[in-house]
C-alpha cells in the first residue's frame, strides 16, 4: 500500500471552486489543496454518461478510475464487462476505468470524488 504525506496546511471551499466545469446536466467544482485535486460533482435526473459526458470526452465508456463518497442521491455504475453497482447517500465507493453510470430518481446525485477530479469532464487536447 503506497503512502500519502501531506505536506501543507491548507483550506479550499467548493463554494469558491478553482474551476467548475458544467456539460449537459453537470455540474464539477474543482479545488486543489496541496497536492490534490477534490471535486465536487453534481448530476441531475436524468444524467448519463452516455448523454452528458461522452460527447465531451469522445470515449466509448468513461476511462477514469473514480473513488470518492456519496453525499446525497443514487448512481447505478455498469462496468464493460457487466458487472452492476448502486451508489447511494453515504456509501464510499471505487469504480475502475470502463464504465457507464446513470442517476437514479428525481433527485440530483452529489458526491465528491477524491482520485479522478482533475480529469473528469476534461475535453481532450
Amino acid at each position: 500500500m503506497s503512502v500519502n504525506v501531506v505536506t501543507q496546511l491548507q483550506v479550499k471551499s467548493h463554494n469558491s471552486p478553482d474551476e467548475t466545469r458544467s456539460p449537459d446536466k453537470t455540474t464539477v467544482e474543482v479545488v486543489t489543496v496541496g497536492d490534490y485535486t477534490i471535486g465536487r460533482t453534481t448530476f441531475e435526473p436524468g444524467w448519463t454518461w452516455d448523454d452528458c459526458i461522452k460527447p465531451v470526452v469522445g470515449t466509448d465508456s468513461c476511462q477514469l478510475s473514480h473513488v470518492g463518497f456519496c453525499v446525497s442521491g443514487s448512481i447505478e455504475v455498469e462496468t464493460n464487462d457487466g458487472a452492476q453497482i448502486s451508489i447511494s447517500s453515504g456509501d464510499s465507493y471505487s469504480i475502475p476505468p470502463g464504465h457507464h453510470a446513470r442517476v437514479v430518481g428525481d433527485q440530483p446525485f452529489q458526491g465528491i470524488e477524491f482520485l479522478s477530479a482533475a480529469e473528469f469532464a476534461v475535453r481532450p487536447e
